[in-house]
């Protein structure tokens, strides 16, 4: 069985995504489907078509969230013992060796990573580059513009509020 690894936070959204696709939107769906065939020939019924499709996206979608919540490998960061190390589930900011800008990002899980809400998967050149390095180590990823390298600022181990 593939392990997934989660922060306890993703794991939770996992789990209360797939019941609500299971107690909410699979029950919506199939009543639409009912409510569709009640309209009579279904060969050209676009509503029933719609129903169908739906159906089969939710399927699928429970079917992946079954797969990462029974193979879920829960890394709680607060119950490691802080060492500076960069590792699954910490916080940390980054700051562009070039130009100064600076990023904070959360190392997490391939299925719970959101570039849009600070996290990246440690799966990712960033991620990659940073797990097992400390603050003050300056790091090189690579970018389709080339190598772009990075100084660890800081690193937190509060889990998803670290400042």
């Amino acid at each position: 069985m593939t392990r997934h690894p989660l922060t306890p936070e993703g794991y939770a959204r996992m789990e209360t995504e797939l019941r609500h696709a299971k107690e909410v939107l699979r029950p919506s769906i199939v009543r639409d489907i009912e409510e569709a065939r009640a309209h009579g020939d279904i060969s050209e019924n676009s509503e029933y078509e719609d129903a169908k499709e739906r159906q089969s996206l939710c399927e699928a979608r429970i079917q992946f969230l079954e797969t990462v919540v029974a193979g879920a490998d829960i890394i709680d960061i607060t119950k490691l013992d802080p060492d500076g190390r960069v590792v699954f589930g910490c916080t940390v900011l980054l700051e562009d060796a070039e130009s100064g800008e600076q990023r904070r990002w959360r190392i997490v899980g391939e299925t719970e990573a959101d570039v849009e809400g600070g996290c990246i998967s440690y799966r990712s050149p960033v991620g990659k580059a940073v797990i097992g390095r400390e603050e003050g180590d300056e790091v090189t990823v690579p970018t389709p513009a080339g190598p772009r390298r990075w100084e660890i600022v800081e690193v937190h181990y509060k889990g998803p509020d670290a400042a």
